[in-house]
């Protein structure tokens, strides 16, 4: 069965452009061509004021705070970065939480906070922590050589936290008074952030918890010393520096993370009793609507069993509320909601996909169902029982806004247009929402929405007008279509296909795209990609350029996903040569001229692919690739494939280097020098094993560079590296 979907420009009133050639640098220069790109949108508790960060036009990687009226949708900018920074230099801390939180050369304003009552805004900037007022006026808290980190504003209003030096501190506002609360912190030990891991992998990027009334807060002490040092490297073009850093490779000790309850006035710490085994990960930390329990997620070592700990502030005791288990594993996520009459409501995979719950005095009541996936809880309308949520219940390849009734849960009602990838954030109460959404013809609009979807106010438009960035190249702008392919068990596989013009009787050379990982987004989806213009570009030089979604990737369902349980490196492989075949099979596709790209997990498929169908492919470009997961970290690595020191075959089957000498095809290898995700020894490993083989390959190396290489004249020389190497490869061309 095939299925395919068309969207036309012609829906979008696109005004007439004079077509211009789209080149390599413009597609990295500025302003950028997707149009403002706004980012940490958010409510006022309110409702009435819109907040969000955005990019300058004459400089895409630095953002300011502005603010759009829901009355009146006039915009104006908050808090102008350079205005109120200092410029100063971030410390290696803050850098290496940017490059986890993929904000790596961002600049200015990269975080903010409503306080709850709405009157004032925390903002870090360059290292130290200020108090803005919707009406633009700002005054600085702290003023240190040292970088504040996770600044938070407390739920009433009355403190802001942070961490200095590896301790956790607390101002009053109206005072300015500062108190240290904890008192060890350094060396080996940090108060109130969150671990390496639980940064990179669990998604939780903060290590401390304000109560509903700011009498407590909840501290994560986390322990490195069992963590094993290495040495990472990072040569830059001008020298080398070495870091000692405390990183758990798979298998090895991960940190000790101990949680707290501290009081505000610094007088009281109380441990909190998460059981008898340390070896275990805190996933997430919420508080009750009445701050009469904290909720604490514990997850297995072997992410198999997942309890939710109910624990009595006040003393520290804990008792397991519920339970989640998996034979392969537990999808983390941040969708439980406390209401106030002491119900909760939950999401989970255990009937094999992400659904709805509602617990209540100890019964279970499951809120929606079917074959497709809640994403995300965005906000709960307790007056009248509504539940709104994202989910792709129409198709895997559109993302909508949903609510359901709680009390009788019938079919999600939509309250997104068809035809585009929508996300949002909810004011409190969920009475109006800020979605932000876009399509493959449309870069990322964002409005403000009543509870029923209905349009308030344009917060940002990004009309492809005449004035739009993207305007010149609009002429030859190429729809994708969409379709399936057949998995060899039959289950439909999602690809994503944009063509040159075709010419009858012409073949074309394409270039494949791939991720093919688990746990983060697809590629075959309706929406403007974060390199939209540059596929653009690639469909201009005649190239047709393809993506599949491959089993193991995630939003299909839990047995979709877990086809790669211990068994990396091999199904999704599979699927990526069933996507071959069908594009070897059409009359338009020249099959020898076919070649494959990825970075990252996609740089690793793009090792495998070579190496377990040599000749299928012209040539392979693969960066910053993982080849001995060994290498890689804990949380994310024994996930799928289990822990090194107790079965080490799926490790060995899985690593690309297993295998090296199977590589027959051309190779260019990419790696930024000073990576600190997939450190650049996957890559020397892998050169060692061709070179010790005598397989010739082409490099290309980045000093200073981390796991993105950024820079307008390094994404401009690394993309002219890979475009000549695929034209002289794949096509033929000198």
């Amino acid at each position: 069965m095939r299925y395919l979907l068309f969207f036309g420009l012609a829906a979008l009133s696109i005004a007439p452009a004079t077509a211009e050639p789209l080149t390599l640098e413009r597609v990295f220069a500025d302003p950028a061509l997707d149009g403002p790109s706004p980012r940490g949108l958010q409510l006022s508790p309110d409702g009435a004021l819109a907040t969000f960060l955005r990019n300058r036009d004459d400089d895409a990687q630095r953002y300011d705070l502005w603010a759009v009226e829901a009355a009146t949708g006039q915009s104006r900018m908050l808090v102008d970065s350079e205005a109120l920074g200092t410029g100063a230099e971030l410390s290696e801390e803050e850098l290496m939480r940017r490059e986890r939180a993929r904000l790596s050369g961002v600049r200015g304003i990269v975080s903010y906070q409503w306080s709850p009552d709405g009157q004032t805004i925390l903002v870090p900037l360059d290292g130290d922590i200020y108090l803005a007022e919707p009406d633009g006026d700002a005054r600085r808290l702290t003023e240190t050589e040292a970088t504040e980190l996770d600044a938070q504003v407390s739920k009433t209003g009355r403190y802001v936290s942070f961490v200095r030096d590896s301790n956790l501190y607390r101002i009053d506002v109206e005072s300015g008074d500062e108190l240290r609360l904890t008192p060890d912190g350094g060396d080996a030990i940090s108060w109130g952030v969150a671990e390496f891991v639980a940064q990179e992998e669990m998604s939780r990027t903060v290590g401390h918890w304000w109560s509903p009334d700011d009498r407590y807060l909840v501290a994560a002490r986390v322990d490195e010393t069992p963590v094993d040092l290495v040495t990472r490297t990072a040569i830059g073009a001008e020298g080398t520096r070495v870091f000692e850093q405390r990183y758990p490779v798979a298998g090895s000790a991960n940190a000790i993370v101990d949680l707290f309850v501290l009081t505000s006035d610094g007088e009281t710490r109380t441990p909190i009793d998460l059981g008898e085994n340390d070896d275990i990960y805190v996933a997430r930390v919420d508080w009750s609507t009445d701050g009469s329990t904290i909720f604490v997620q514990r997850q297995s070592r072997d992410q198999r069993r997942l309890d939710m700990l109910a624990v009595d502030p006040a003393t520290g005791v804990s008792e397991i509320l519920f339970t989640e288990t998996a034979e392969s594993w537990i999808n983390l996520h941040d969708n439980l909601r406390a209401l106030a009459d002491g119900s909760l409501i939950w999401s989970s995979q255990r009937d094999g996909f992400s659904h709805i719950y509602h617990l209540q005095d100890g019964n279970w009541r499951q809120l929606t169902r079917g074959e497709w996936e809640v994403e995300d809880v965005l906000g709960i309308d307790s007056a009248r029982g509504r539940i709104y949520f994202t989910g792709n219940r129409s198709t895997p390849i559109e993302q909508h806004v949903y609510w359901i009734d709680m009390r009788d849960p019938g079919e999600p009602v939509q309250i997104t247009e068809d035809g585009w990838w929508n996300d949002a954030v909810m004011n409190n109460g969920a009475a109006s929402a800020l979605i932000y959404r876009s399509n493959s013809n449309q870069p990322r609009q964002v409005y403000l929405a009543d509870a029923e979807g209905e349009t308030l106010a344009q917060i940002e438009e990004n009309a492809l007008d005449a004035d739009h960035p993207y305007a010149p190249y609009l002429d030859s702008h190429r729809t994708p279509t969409f379709g399936t392919i057949p998995a060899e068990d039959g289950t439909p596989l999602y690809y994503r296909m944009i063509t040159p013009e075709l010419e009858p009787g012409r073949r074309y050379p394409v270039f494949v795209q791939v991720y093919g990982g688990p746990g983060v987004g697809r590629q075959a989806r309706q929406i403007w990609a974060r390199d939209a213009a540059l596929q653009q570009y690639l469909v201009d030089q005649g190239w047709i350029v393809f993506s599949i979604d491959n089993r193991g990737s995630p939003n299909r369902g839990k047995v979709f996903e877990d086809h790669i349980n211990r068994a990396m490196g091999t199904v999704e492989v599979t699927d990526q040569l069933a996507g071959l075949d069908w594009l070897q099979a059409q009359p338009f596709v020249d099959p020898e001229r076919i070649g494959v790209y990825g970075w990252s997990y996609g740089g690793y498929m793009v090792l495998h692919m070579l190496q377990v169908a040599p000749g299928r492919f012209a040539a392979g470009v693969s960066g910053a690739p993982v080849t001995r997961w060994e290498l890689y970290d804990t949380h994310y690595t024994e996930r799928y494939l289990g822990n090194p020191t107790t079965d080490p075959g799926p490790y060995e089957r899985g690593n690309p280097v297993t295998n090296a000498e199977a590589l027959a095809d051309p190779l260019l290898l990419i790696h930024g020098m000073a990576d600190d995700n997939v450190i650049f020894e996957h890559s020397t490993v892998y050169m060692g094993r061709l070179q010790e083989a005598a397989i010739p390959f082409e490099l290309m190396v980045y000093p200073g560079a981390t796991h993105r290489v950024s820079g307008e004249g390094r994404q401009v020389h690394l993309w002219r590296s890979i475009t000549d190497f695929l034209d002289r490869t794949v096509r033929g061309e000198r």
